[in-house]
């Protein structure tokens, strides 16, 4: 019996466009290795970018202090350099650099000079303090995953937003303040 010669074209464009996603697969699948291993030099990169800002909009985090009756803590010190919390993960049971200190919380933080730290927090009934590890950016991916490239482009994101809606709020301003300056002129001179 013979085959239906438009049938034949359609199965020999079907198993065309199959050979085609199987090689776009293999393609995906090579960038995407390509990428994995340039992960940390493309965090390298942002975290430089990023410098300038994070001065501007990271946060003060605590270095030591004391823990009061009421949970408060005072005889703060804090470290020198803002930093942006870029991810927490469940803390290693003790610190490195003491291994009677206990690790209450764990974060990776990138601080104004661009560099990654992990931070460990420990406490007692009356202190709490930290341990800063600085590790590289690759360090850091293997340890906290992508998330921290996302909060990293995640705070970037958010603090063009804002200097955006501080900007169309200051124009909106001067904007009105000049019409009005302009009518009251106008007004002045007609009369």
């Amino acid at each position: 019996m013979e085959q239906d010669p438009e049938i034949d074209v359609i199965e020999k464009g079907f198993a065309l466009l199959i050979e085609k996603i199987q090689e776009a697969g293999k393609k995906k699948e090579e960038l995407s290795s390509v990428i994995s291993g340039q992960r940390a030099a493309l965090l390298e990169r942002m975290a430089i970018s990023s410098e300038p800002i994070v001065k501007r909009i990271g946060l003060s985090m605590l270095e030591k202090g004391k823990l009061g009756n009421d949970g408060e803590i005072y005889d703060r010190v804090m470290y020198k350099q803002k930093m942006l919390v870029l991810g927490k993960i469940d803390p290693m049971p003790y610190r490195p650099d003491d291994a009677t200190k206990k690790v209450v919380d764990q974060f990776c933080v990138m601080s104004e000079d661009a560099k990654f730290y992990e931070l460990m927090y420990s406490s007692d009934a009356f202190h709490i303090d930290s341990y800063r590890h600085a590790v590289t950016p690759a360090e850091a991916l293997s340890i906290y995953g992508y998330e921290i490239m996302y909060m990293l482009y995640r705070a970037m994101h958010d603090y063009l937003e804002g200097d955006q809606k501080l900007i169309d709020a200051l124009e909106l301003t001067i904007s009105f303040v000049f019409k009005k300056d302009a009518v009251t002129s106008s007004q002045k001179s007609e009369s």
